[in-house]
């Protein structure tokens, strides 16, 4: 029984982070923060990783074109219980999580992977291996 508790408690805190997630691109769309390091930029919310007790959250963000991102996450960080209390107003759970903002650093290693996989001496082991799969079968 205990697994299940345990199962049910990490889909409710992926509800909340997606819930959060989801206000906070709209509090960010609005640009309603007088932060002159945050007006005019477009900030994609990639997740929202939520503490098991719902204390604490930190939130991974993606400056569109990844310009000038520690300044932004700096900004967003200073923001914090602004957004926070934004957040306050569309979102209604028991304990509102204290938000912390990292830069999301999954598109860079996309990026290095997409560039390794095309290396030439990459590929053409790639479809050396991809030769012997075809001959087995």
């Amino acid at each position: 029984m205990k697994k299940n508790s345990k199962a049910s408690g990490s889909v409710r805190l992926l509800r909340v982070g997606e819930t959060i997630r989801h206000a906070l691109s709209d509090i960010l769309s609005r640009d309603g923060i007088h932060d002159p390091d945050l007006y005019g930029v477009s900030i994609t919310v990639t997740e929202a990783d939520v503490s098991p007790d719902l204390r604490n959250a930190i939130i991974y963000v993606q400056p569109l074109g990844g310009e000038n991102s520690d300044v932004i996450v700096s900004a967003l960080n200073k923001a914090s219980g602004f957004l926070r209390g934004q957040l306050g107003k569309l979102v209604h759970i028991k304990y509102l999580p204290k938000l912390t903002f990292a830069l999301d650093k999954s598109f860079d290693v996309a990026g290095r992977m997409n560039e390794v996989f095309s290396d030439p001496k990459v590929r053409q082991d790639l479809e050396k291996n991809m030769g012997n799969e075809e001959t087995e079968n």
